[in-house]
């Protein structure tokens, strides 16, 4: 009796094994843009200076053995490359980077919104969609000009209308492949306002989101847990 016990118990396992193996993994898809010495990001802030506080060359003598090791130096703003905006860019009392649950941040159901060919991206974009309680990424095709002077004019943007559905939807981060979610041809920021206001995340200058499923992935866009902080660079990524 237990020999037959153990072998239906092993066959089990192996066979649990087996369809567990065919099961394919995720499919990972890059949504950031690269960050280098000089980048300008939002026209107006300065670019980051990317260099060297120990070079290779000078850790030569601090090791033995023949190791070397870089350790670099950066200055940025924190507004630099593909960022997540939290309540405290806009809010005083709203929660930074270090306040903001993990939860809010990775793991995220997300579905896709096509926005291309559009400027002002209004509500009819997102009303009969399934966007509650989801990360919303609105695609535009706009990153196509990134690092370009075109980028920063006449850029894709959502309306305020769009924004206060979003909110009443419960969504839980929006993100644009695009210099700004608000339109930036005035001094007023409606969508920033609202979404923040509502506790929920902005991830901005996105790209590749013309390869992601129009919906059933996971989007993740997760910062250092900096105190005081409300904006700061992202490798942002969908798992299909």
């Amino acid at each position: 009796m237990e020999n037959i016990f153990s072998y239906n118990y092993l066959s089990y396992i192996y066979q649990k094994s087996s369809l567990i193996q065919m099961i394919p993994a995720p499919k990972l898809i890059d949504l950031s843009h690269i960050i280098f010495d000089g980048l300008i990001t939002y026209k107006g802030l300065p670019a980051p200076i990317i260099c060297d506080y120990l070079s290779r060359e000078q850790s030569k003598g601090l090791y033995d053995g023949g190791a070397e090791f870089q350790i670099g130096k950066i200055e940025m703003v924190s507004n630099t490359g593909t960022y997540i905006d939290c309540p405290f860019h806009r809010y005083a009392h709203g929660h930074d980077l270090a306040e903001v649950p993990l939860e809010q941040f990775a793991n995220l159901d997300a579905i896709t919104i096509d926005a291309s060919g559009s400027t002002s991206i209004g509500i009819e974009f997102f009303k009969y969609k399934e966007v509650r309680d989801k990360a919303v990424m609105v695609a535009t095709g706009w990153s196509k000009y990134w690092n370009t002077d075109a980028y920063f004019e006449n850029h894709p943007y959502l309306t305020a209308e769009a924004a206060e559905y979003l909110k009443e939807q419960q969504v839980k981060l929006v993100g644009i492949d695009s210099h700004n979610i608000d339109n930036t041809q005035g001094k007023t920021r409606p969508v920033h306002t609202i979404l923040l206001g509502a506790n929920i995340l902005i991830v901005e200058h996105l790209c590749n989101l013309d390869k992601l499923p129009a919906s059933n992935y996971k989007f993740n866009a997760v910062p250092p847990k900096f105190k005081g902080v409300g904006t700061f660079p992202v490798r942002a990524y969908a798992m299909v």
